[in-house]
């Protein structure tokens, strides 16, 4: 069973309009709203693309409900722990010329409900696939993901990371399945800019030398580049299209990657992958199934 971990879940609130005037009234064209974070995001799509999951995390008050109840409905399993106080989050997302975003703080989460979650990932057990997305709420510790990978540790667990800084650094004593930096993040892991394939590359192994398996970077408009579990390099462009959304497109690839990995084929693990980010790239919300493997069959 693949679980995933959202500690901030959302309700996104997306509001179209053709151009934003501050200090004076807009009025948009159109709203739409997404239910999401980043482990849920990776939840939907494998959903889409046949895989099972189970959606972890916290929710809170009315918007909580409404997450809850709007993850039923795109069929993403859920055992989420319900926190006593506050609302989860409503971001704003404006969409008029350029892309703005307000993604807002989100409930305190206490120790009683962070111990409720290490209880539900005690279940966990051999070869189930565990991944941790996204940053950590203020109210958490910020080692919050070193002490799961810990609590996990004598268990056959697949774990994915998509973090970044230190919260990326210190769990790959861990040796995580998959880390998912996109190239930016790389550079700052390592104080560095980075410019070219060659240094992307060296810099991708450097990750797989300190303990992660596999080395996914995403490079935006320029692809995915790879290091797999044998050292293999791998290389792909992006899919063509029109871009019309960029959220959840990093998620979308985990998705597809994990989806796509399951016999130990990397190769059609990054395809997947690519196809699944552009899939979100290219639609309103996140991929769907179709758009997928269309996308899949022109790389």
């Amino acid at each position: 069973m693949v679980y995933t971990v959202t500690f901030n879940p959302a309700i996104d609130y997306v509001v179209r309009t053709d151009e934003i005037r501050l200090g004076a009234t807009n009025r948009s064209k159109g709203e739409e709203m997404y239910f999401g974070g980043k482990g849920i995001n990776v939840s939907a799509v494998l959903a889409e693309l046949g895989v099972s999951s189970v959606a972890l995390g916290f929710i809170a008050g009315f918007t909580g409900e409404a997450i809850e109840q709007g993850l039923a409905d795109m069929g993403v399993r859920t055992d989420l722990v319900r926190l006593k106080a506050g609302c989860s989050r409503i971001n704003i997302k404006l969409k008029g010329g350029e892309e703005t975003e307000i993604n807002c703080q989100g409930p305190d989460i206490d120790r009683e409900a962070l111990a409720a979650l290490f209880e539900k990932l005690d279940r966990l057990t051999d070869g189930d696939t565990l991944i941790l997305a996204g940053s950590i709420p203020p109210s958490l510790p910020a080692d919050v993901y070193e002490r799961i990978l810990e609590r996990l540790s004598d268990r056959r667990i697949k774990a994915v990371v998509d973090a970044t800084g230190k919260l990326l650094l210190n769990v790959l004593k861990y040796k995580p399945f998959l880390v998912k930096p996109n190239v930016q993040e790389l550079g700052e892991l390592f104080g560095t800019e980075l410019s070219s394939d060659a240094e992307i590359e060296l810099y991708a192994r450097r990750l797989k030398e300190m303990g992660a398996v596999n080395v996914l970077i995403s490079m935006a408009g320029d692809g995915a580049l790879l290091i797999d579990e044998h050292g293999a390099l791998h290389r792909l462009g992006v899919c063509k299209g029109e871009v019309r959304n960029s959220v959840g497109a990093g998620d979308s690839m985990v998705a597809g990657f994990i989806a796509g990995s399951a016999e130990g084929d990397y190769g059609y693990a990054l395809r997947l992958g690519t196809a699944a980010g552009g899939a979100t790239a290219f639609s309103d919300g996140l991929a769907r199934r179709d758009k997928i493997f269309e996308l899949l069959k022109t790389i």
